[in-house]
């Protein structure tokens, strides 16, 4: 079988999020299996589809290389490119069944639009420790699936150097239960980027992500009723590397746009379990 890494959310390659995706099944291997390829393949996701009768709608599943993830949104951008470019699949949308329903991506101009449940978030207290392990104070925190801690300005969010281990020990909204806290720290900026990020997961088997697609379904409702305007661009700051999208909220929904680069081509040597 063979297996793509896709660069999400990216300007360019060796820039977004990268995401390993393998070739479509016509039936799902063992969560053990998928998690181990996880694992060993070592990105922040590798993405698993699945056929099915109708060739614009696949199953779609997401492992971090410690846990099965219920969304992810650069893999998920990650395996439309993959169908679209790589496995020639033509159709004008793509529907994914996942944990979080039914995702749907389509083309839009160079890049990818994806259309995701919103999370709009809560103002809630600044958890105990917060700003110890992010090694700033919050201007302010709001609680969604993640933790979001408004900081002061773009230079700060740019500069933390967390406690992950501390991070993993807060408690309070959105932890997600015990080592599972994720930390979304983020400043608006004006321009070019709306709004600069960084994402903390070490409870998942990820200290910093690179771009993230699900913490801008809580950070899209969040600034277009902060800064009364949209669509909004926004920038994952990630040391290195640093991700772009185009994000607006449709009520309910959330459209994430981003574009894919394939880097890598391979071909995996072990049989499916």
């Amino acid at each position: 079988m063979r297996q793509w890494t896709i660069d999400a959310f990216a300007s360019g390659p060796f820039k977004g999020n990268p995401a390993c995706v393998v070739e479509p099944f016509d039936a799902w291997p063992s969560a053990a299996w998928m998690q181990a390829l996880a694992a060993e393949n070592n990105q922040a996701e590798t993405a698993y589809l699945l056929k099915t009768n109708d060739p614009a709608r696949y199953g779609l599943r997401w492992f971090t290389p410690a846990l099965e993830a219920p969304l992810c949104g650069h893999a998920t951008l990650a395996a439309a490119h993959t169908l679209f470019e790589e496995l020639g699949v033509d159709v004008p949308l793509l529907t994914f069944d996942t944990l979080s329903g039914a995702l749907t991506v389509k083309r839009t101009g160079e890049g990818l639009e994806m259309d995701f449940p919103a999370d709009p978030p809560r103002r809630t207290e600044v958890p105990a420790g917060l700003a110890e392990a992010l090694g700033a104070e919050p201007v302010e925190v709001w609680a969604g699936a993640y933790l979001i801690a408004v900081m002061d300005s773009e230079a700060t969010v740019r500069g933390l150097k967390p406690d992950l281990a501390a991070i993993k020990r807060i408690e309070g909204e959105a932890t997600g239960g015990p080592g599972q806290t994720v930390v979304v720290a983020t400043a608006d900026l004006g321009q070019p980027y709306a709004v600069v990020s960084r994402f903390f997961a070490p409870g998942f088997g990820i200290p910093e992500d690179p771009t993230t697609g699900s913490a801008h379904c809580i950070l899209t409702p969040l600034y277009e009723y902060k800064l009364e305007n949209s669509p909004l661009k926004f920038h994952q700051a990630y040391p290195g590397r640093g991700g772009d999208l185009e994000c607006e909220s449709r009520g309910a929904r959330v459209l994430l746009r981003g574009r894919g680069f394939t880097v890598v081509e391979s071909r995996l040597r072990v049989e499916p379990a």
